[in-house]
């Protein structure tokens, strides 16, 4: 990646028209004019000039990375200034990063005058950190478990990442191959809060971080990711360099990922940690109490059943209390940090206060979600535990909706364009567009109340300009796949899958001659399927080996099949006769008890919208059309996508969920669909 410098904003006169840019990238990435290509490049580059929203839906085989990137850069270095391309994957930030921006810059650089910079930037945990690697992390057991000459597995990981830090250039978690597990990488790595800083930290000059960080702030264009782009928004310190314009990747995702580092958790584990690090800086009473309260929330976590927590029980709020009090309290003693401190020690101060800041914030943040009618709450607060006892329980609180602050935080202040192959839901954009906090299309523009008056200004109420624009797909799904609706199956049950499932996936995965991706609602239901299941061909199961090791082995093999679960469902890329078809065992609601989604549900039901359509069918549209997406990956593909659920041809709300899959040849003829997989088989 070519290291950055200060760039020149290029002349109007001087700015090569958006084709010519578009024809040498193409050239460039050995590809052929493709019509939605032009059209969505066409759409974003006149979103970018007007400073207006835009939602581009780009179906697979589209090159929607170079329709948003050649208008991305012709933005930058028109305005010089720096545009974020945020996506939801690690894949597809490597693609970006690895073969398309590399190829894009040589192409450019000709016709723009100057070379393009581009970088990518992650979060700190995402990189070493050389004084913790110096110091040792805070909570390293004093009887040198993490020793490079401990033999221990653990040990032999630690060892080897000190071995990394001597050759690394980057210092990227990504680039260590094979992976190190997350305890390992702990011990060398600190997040945002528990690093020292460019005035405290001694080894700030030779940081990766921020050398990262340094980089991004003289680029053109600015890989990252949707976590990374919701901490910029939701915490005080700015984390990506100053934009003014986002594309964002895989936008079917935000809201997830938003809503999860919106975040927070609470656990006995937590509070002991936290007490354990500051008991070796402050009085041993106020350390111990903490300690004892943390056990206090282990007894009360336990007596309690995994679900949502619409009223807070006496004990669990007294403990919730307690816990606040007594982590500001020892943010009290633990006081401000010496001006001259040793590196060490100055690590082990922030480690604590880092910890203790979390409890209190967190602890607060859960108190107050109570305090508001369930009508009118922005937070939900449920228990969570494990099966079996791996792992202790824990209290999460989460946002109910992440609208508002994707509209004040990201739609308010920079332009936006959001992109995926699958944005439309029911044949709208709606759906998702209210979950990003957007207006619905053609909506009348707010009154605004005059300045003069006390109200708002004009420009602090501007109305969300924005524009949803399908540009299709160069597959011709009706010729190349088949919509198989098995409506003679009865309906699925919470009791496993029944044997007449099992019996038509048999015959299914006959007739394609293996080559089946089995996608279902369950790890249970997958496992079930791959060890019950009467067939001749392989099957691999998600859990038995790494995701991307059992995806490169279903690719390898054309007769083998490849059950799994909820990771499946997206980004699996295997075009090719290895697939032919697409097998899902039931409509992919949510739980009805999953906490978040059953408490948006009730928020709009409480509005007086209609909960079940906005919030469970639009979760499963998104996710049917995602999981269908995997059959055709190239103009070549042919095959079969089978839902055995028979809801979605006799439900009312199956209609919706059909007009929002790709327009295959549909069938719900048992025969007809195993004939036409068997004439693919032989040919």
């Amino acid at each position: 990646m070519s290291s950055p410098a200060p760039q020149p904003r290029i002349a109007k006169k001087d700015l090569p028209p958006l084709s010519e840019l578009m024809d040498a990238a193409v050239e460039a990435v050995g590809g052929r004019e493709r019509p939605g290509q032009t059209k969505m490049a066409e759409a974003v580059d006149q979103a970018l000039r007007r400073a207006e929203h835009l939602a581009v839906q780009a179906g697979t085989g589209t090159g929607k990375s170079l329709a948003y990137l050649v208008p991305a850069v012709r933005h930058a270095v028109y305005k010089g200034a720096t545009v974020v391309v945020s996506t939801a994957t690690i894949a597809l930030q490597q693609q970006l990063v690895d073969r398309d921006l590399p190829r894009l810059a040589a192409a450019l650089e000709p016709l723009l005058g100057r070379e393009l910079h581009y970088a990518i930037l992650k979060g700190r945990r995402n990189y070493l950190c050389l004084n913790r690697l110096s110091v040792g992390a805070p909570d390293d057991p004093e009887d040198g478990l993490f020793d490079t000459s401990q033999v221990s597995a653990l040990g032999r990981h630690v060892q080897r990442l000190h071995e990394w830090a001597d050759t690394t250039q980057t210092g990227d978690r990504d680039e260590l191959v094979p992976g190190v597990p997350e305890q390992a990488w702990r011990q060398v790595s600190v997040t945002a809060k528990e690093c020292l800083g460019g005035q405290r930290c001694p080894q700030a000059q030779t940081c990766f971080s921020e050398q990262a960080r340094a980089q991004a702030a003289e680029a053109d264009l600015v890989v990252t990711n949707h976590a990374m782009l919701a901490i910029d928004a939701l915490e005080d310190f700015q984390v990506l360099p100053e934009h003014d314009a986002v594309v964002i990747d895989e936008a079917h995702d935000l809201v997830d990922r938003v809503t999860s580092v919106a975040s927070g958790e609470l656990s006995a584990n937590a509070v002991e940690t936290a007490a354990r690090r500051v008991g070796k800086l402050i009085a041993d009473r106020s350390a111990d109490r903490l300690k004892e309260l943390g056990e206090d929330l282990r007894v009360a976590l336990e007596e309690q059943g995994a679900a949502r927590l619409d009223v807070l029980p006496s004990h669990l709020g007294n403990t919730l209390l307690a816990i606040r009090d007594n982590a500001q309290e020892c943010l009290r003693e633990l006081g401000p940090e010496p001006k001259e401190a040793d590196p060490a020690i100055s690590a082990g101060r922030r480690a604590a206060k880092t910890s203790l800041e979390d409890l209190h914030t967190t602890a607060a943040r859960m108190l107050a979600s109570f305090e508001a009618p369930i009508p009118d709450r922005w937070d939900v607060v449920w228990v969570s535990k494990s099966f079996e006892g791996k792992w202790p329980p824990a209290l999460h609180v989460a946002p109910i909706a992440v609208g508002g602050l994707l509209r004040e935080a990201l739609f308010k202040t920079r332009t936006t364009v959001l992109t995926s192959a699958t944005l439309t839901l029911g044949g709208s954009f709606e759906p998702l567009a209210r979950q990003w906090g957007l207006p619905p299309l053609g909506a009348p523009e707010p009154q605004v109340p005059a300045a003069e008056d006390g109200g708002a200004s004009a420009d602090d109420e501007k109305p969300l300009i924005w524009t949803g624009l399908d540009v299709g797909s160069p597959f011709d799904y009706p010729r190349s796949g088949i919509l198989y609706i098995a409506r003679h199956l009865p309906s699925p049950t919470r009791d496993g899958l029944p044997k007449e499932y099992l019996a038509e996936l048999a015959e299914l995965i006959q007739a394609a001659g293996g080559r089946t991706l089995g996608l279902f609602s369950s790890m249970r239901a997958a496992k079930q399927a791959a060890e019950e299941l009467e067939t001749d061909f392989p099957v691999l199961c998600q859990g038995e080996d790494s995701t991307s090791q059992l995806v490169k082995q279903f690719a390898e093999s054309p007769e083998t099949c490849l059950f799994g679960t909820l990771s499946l469902w997206q980004g699996v890329d295997v075009p090719g006769p290895s697939l032919s078809l697409v097998v899902m065992d039931r409509i992919p609601f949510p739980r009805p008890d999953d906490p978040v989604s059953s408490s948006r549900k009730r928020a709009v039901d409480a509005r007086g919208g209609n909960g079940f359509m906005q919030v469970p069918a639009s979760h499963a549209a998104l996710l049917l059309a995602q999981g269908a997406g995997r059959l055709l990956r190239s103009t070549t593909d042919k095959g079969v996508v089978a839902i055995l659920d028979s809801r979605l041809s006799t439900k009312t709300y199956g209609s919706f969920l059909l007009s929002s899959l790709p327009p295959f040849w549909t069938t719900t003829d048992p025969s007809v669909v195993r004939a036409a997989l068997t004439r693919l088989t032989a040919s």
